[in-house]
């Protein structure tokens, strides 16, 4: 299953670190697994139960939001250099892994993406964090998944959280906001 992930998630190679690459991709397909889903559900699957006639998929969000990130790095890395601080792998896998929670805290049910049982207990950054921490994804990383959403803001966010925060925003507004793409 880890080359039909790599598939979906191409940026994951992109990750320096083959400890890190290989715990990103193990914690995809441990909530693939766990959450019931298949590589064809997940590519129709929406990014957002929260958004009414969501047309933007789960997988188009994870990849865009993590090129955004990608892009950001590189300006400030270029404006700034080494003051810029920021660590490219752990910004990377923090992006990929963000959002995996998701597919424990939704379920297909009659045809239908909704929250799962569990999902009415546990937000994705909750469950993210859990399945990283299962695969000794590091604590950085497990940082970026717990705060990139409202849990995040009782946090002082890390440089790679706050871009990937702000990355994930820009991306959900622009698309549940109802306006023209």
């Amino acid at each position: 299953m880890k080359q039909e992930i790599i598939k979906i998630l191409p940026e994951i190679e992109l990750i320096q670190d083959p400890e890190l690459r290989d715990q990103t991709a193990q914690v995809w397909e441990d909530a693939i697994i766990d959450g019931g889903w298949t590589i064809a559900a997940i590519l129709k699957m929406p990014f957002s139960v929260h958004v009414e006639n969501c047309t933007i998929t789960f997988i188009e969000h994870v990849r865009t939001v993590c090129k955004m990130c990608i892009a950001v790095s590189d300006v400030l890395t270029e404006s700034y250099g080494d003051r810029a601080r920021i660590d490219y792998d752990t910004l990377i896998a923090g992006a990929l892994l963000a959002d995996v929670g998701k597919l424990i805290e939704y379920e297909e049910k009659d045809g239908r993406i909704t929250k799962a049982g569990r999902g009415r207990h546990l937000r994705h950054p909750f469950s993210g964090v859990a399945m990283s921490h299962a695969r000794g994804v590091p604590p950085e990383v497990q940082h970026i998944i717990a705060t990139h959403s409202k849990e995040g803001e009782m946090m002082i966010r890390s440089n790679e959280s706050v871009i990937f925060h702000h990355a994930d925003f820009i991306d959900f507004d622009l698309v549940s906001k109802k306006r023209p793409f």
